[in-house]
């Protein structure tokens, strides 16, 4: 397993955690298998939420349904949970999960929040430090040592969101690129990243 899909696992793992019904299920079914409905009753939650913890806990690997008649019956994998606990607690994982959690996972999450699938802005973010990383990506369309014209510009900036203006002037703000005085030229700045 690659040090990426190792992380997946444990955010995958925690989250599924990460609630109090999902834990109080766990406690269930520890005791024994039960279906949707015995388990709804005894959380005194709607069938609809319970299956929805059941999915996020199936997806983790920790429980799994067997048709039994009508209904399917759930039970724990116990085996999943001891192997997780010292997956994590292991000397080898803990130090590592630094550097599995990376920056870069935040500008992946803020772009997959703000771009549809085809690479266009949904909206901008109001936080700054979000509103950057949009920037930077749409920065990355331009080439150093290249002039354009601003026309040019527009047609690249259409790509990616109408409002082209707000694109251009954030570019030059951030000083990624820079202008002619009468706005006709564009090029990458020298030093911007």
């Amino acid at each position: 397993m690659s040090d990426q899909d190792h992380s997946e696992a444990l955010l995958t793992f925690f989250k599924a955690l990460a609630d109090q019904n999902r834990l109080r299920i766990i406690g269930i079914l520890a005791q024994e298998a039960h279906t949707v409905e015995e388990i709804a009753n005894m959380l005194e939650v709607s069938v609809s939420t319970t299956s929805h913890h059941l999915s996020r806990l199936a997806k983790a690997g920790l429980v799994s349904a067997i048709p039994e008649g009508h209904y399917y019956r759930y039970s724990l994998h116990t085996d999943t949970l001891q192997e997780m606990s010292q997956r994590i607690l292991s000397s080898e994982v803990l130090p590592k999960l630094h550097q599995q959690l990376s920056p870069l996972s935040y500008e992946e999450k803020v772009l997959k929040t703000f771009l549809n699938d085809q690479g266009q802005i949904t909206a901008f973010p109001k936080a700054e430090k979000k509103f950057s990383i949009i920037v930077h990506h749409v920065f990355k369309a331009f080439e150093k040592g290249k002039i354009y014209s601003g026309q040019e510009v527009d047609e690249i900036l259409l790509g990616y969101s109408d409002d082209t203006a707000s694109l251009r002037r954030a570019l030059i703000e951030y000083r990624l690129m820079d202008r002619s005085k009468d706005g006709t030229q564009y090029w990458v700045m020298a030093d911007a990243v």
